[in-house]
């Protein structure tokens, strides 16, 4: 199931990647501020990148810890497109590709 798509701006491929609010429901904070999501590239490799929610009138959350590093080992650029989907695995839970 597709959650989100976004063309990546300078921030995005240089800081830090921030996401529409709405998409918080299809993740579980489990009472904290960030969740590690188990994220599966095209090429099927798993990575773990932290999600975390800002403080602040909204909690805009945004792709921290781990981020970077997959902007850099893909060529990530401002311009390319992102697509967040969700899949159901039995055996690691939910993940996100």
């Amino acid at each position: 199931m597709q959650i989100f798509s976004k063309v990546l701006r300078d921030t995005d491929v240089h800081v830090r990647f921030s996401f529409p609010t709405h998409c918080l429901e299809h993740l579980d904070f489990a009472g904290n501020n960030y969740v590690d999501l188990y994220v599966k590239d095209g090429c099927g490799e798993l990575r773990v990148i932290r999600c975390l929610k800002r403080n602040g009138v909204y909690d805009k959350p945004v792709l921290s810890m781990g981020w970077l590093k997959f902007v850099a080992d893909y060529g990530l650029r401002v311009g390319d497109k992102v697509v967040l989907h969700r899949e159901d695995d039995q055996n690691l839970g939910s993940q996100a590709n």
